[in-house]
């Protein structure tokens, strides 16, 4: 009897767990090791079939479902892959503030000139800016 409350009390855990939100620096990263991991073909079809988007969008996460949009979208642009269509009602949305990496908004306080984020909007990756999320480079990661 102890074993099995024991078991059901581990089981709860691991669940709320899997619900804590991390930092959405955290959150980029860990998407970007798991593009790195899989490559494009296997985290477009992970993702998708997981439908993790759409998980995120329902917990009202927004931040991490755009990010996550945009990233199967520049994906799929790269591939030459249809984008897929369950999606469309999110590709209207746009995240009330801008999100820049941390190194930029750190260089533009010690600058105390926004040049710097200016400059990583220009180039960021269109299917992020779209979300009003700031990222210029998925692939280098340690």
């Amino acid at each position: 009897m102890i074993v099995n409350d024991l078991m059901e009390r581990a089981e709860e855990l691991l669940e709320a767990a899997k619900e804590q939100r991390c930092s959405f620096s955290v959150f980029k990263s860990n998407v970007c090791h798991k593009l790195k991991e899989l490559g494009d073909i296997d985290f477009l079809f992970q993702t998708l079939s997981n439908d993790e988007i759409r998980k995120y969008y329902d917990k009202e996460w927004y931040p991490e479902c755009l990010y996550l949009l945009a990233m199967v979208d520049y994906i799929s642009r790269l591939n030459q892959i249809a984008l897929c269509s369950d999606y469309d009602d999110l590709r209207n949305m746009k995240l009330s503030e801008t999100i820049y990496p941390s190194g930029i908004l750190a260089l533009s306080l010690a600058k105390k000139d926004d040049t710097p984020k200016k400059r990583a909007w220009e180039e960021a990756i269109p299917e992020f800016r779209r979300f009003n999320i700031i990222e210029n480079e998925v692939r280098s990661v340690v």
